[in-house]
């Protein structure tokens, strides 16, 4: 059974709490706008990057997991920059030539 906690604050200290998290949000919001605030439909999610670099989603694990391929964590989702898959594509073939001479398959 979990218990739960109350913590209360005077209402001074929330004030200035409040007060700090106004400041962040504004500042975030004046970055976002600075540098073009990046939408997600400029982004590749998993499924568009099995089908572009033609591997599977375990392959894709893989790279994402040694570093081959930058990703970003939004939610549960997983997004790729365009040029960032480009960027790859010269290894997986590289990596498949070689799975292929081996008799093996990516």
């Amino acid at each position: 059974m979990k218990t739960m906690e109350i913590i209360s604050f005077e209402k001074r200290t929330f004030e200035e709490i409040a007060a700090k998290l106004d400041r962040f949000v504004q500042r975030v919001e004046s970055l976002c706008r600075e540098h073009g605030g990046k939408e997600t439909s400029e982004w590749m999610d998993n499924h568009e990057v099995y089908r572009r670099l033609r591997i599977s989603p375990r392959t894709l694990q893989t790279l994402r997991d040694n570093g081959t391929l930058a990703f970003t964590k939004i939610g549960n989702r997983t997004y790729y920059r365009p040029d960032d898959v480009e960027r790859v594509i010269g290894n997986v073939e590289e990596k498949r030539k070689e799975a292929r001479w081996k008799g093996k398959a990516i």
